[in-house]
C-alpha cells in the first residue's frame, strides 16, 4: 500500500526518517538514493544488514574517492566513517557528527604541532593580541590548512594538505 520504498522502510524506522529530514542528508526525499542502496532488508553479513561486509565497504560505493590507498591515511577514516559522519543525516554539512575544530579536537588535543599558539586566549597569537582567537580554531579552523581530511598523497610531508 505504499508508494515508495523509503515509505515502507520509515513505516518503524522513525529516527532515521527524522535523520533524513535534516539540512545535511543523502538526497533520498529527491529520489536518488534509496535505503536498499545500502541495506539489504532480507538480511546481510555485514553489520545493520548492510549490503557489503563493512560500513566503510558500503561508503565507498558511491565515495570511492575517499577510500585511498594513501600514503598519508588519517586513520580514523580507515578505521570507520561513522566516526566523523552520520549516515542518515546531520545539520552540519557534510553529515559531520559536529562542526570543525570541535571534531577534530574530540581526538586531537593541545596546542598545533607546530608550536603555533592555539586557543582563545593564548599569548602570541594573530600579532600578540591575548583574546584573539588564534587562527588554529577560528572559522573552519583545522581545515584551513589541512584541507584533504581523508588522505594525502602529498609529496611534502602529508599531514592531510593539497
Amino acid at each position: 500500500a505504499k508508494k515508495t520504498q523509503t515509505q515502507v522502510c520509515f513505516t518503524c524506522h522513525k529516527e532515521q526518517r527524522a535523520d533524513s529530514h535534516k539540512v545535511s542528508t543523502h538526497p533520498i526525499d529527491a529520489g536518488k538514493v534509496v535505503c536498499s542502496d545500502c541495506h539489504n532488508p532480507h538480511g546481510s553479513v555485514g553489520p545493520s544488514l548492510l549490503k557489503k561486509n563493512t560500513l566503510n565497504e558500503t561508503c565507498y560505493t558511491c565515495h570511492a574517492d575517499k577510500r585511498g590507498p594513501f600514503l598519508w591515511e588519517h586513520q580514523p577514516v580507515v578505521d570507520s566513517c561513522v566516526n566523523c559522519h552520520v549516515p542518515h543525516g546531520s545539520n552540519i554539512a557534510p553529515l559531520l557528527k559536529t562542526r570543525s575544530p570541535f571534531l577534530c579536537q574530540s581526538c586531537h588535543d593541545g596546542s598545533h604541532a607546530s608550536g603555533t599558539p592555539a586557543g582563545r586566549n593564548a599569548a602570541g597569537n594573530q600579532g600578540g593580541f591575548v583574546g584573539t582567537p588564534s587562527a588554529n580554531v577560528t572559522g573552519r579552523g583545522c581545515n584551513n590548512c589541512h584541507s584533504v581530511i581523508h588522505g594525502s598523497n602529498s609529496p611534502n610531508g602529508g599531514y592531510f594538505q593539497r
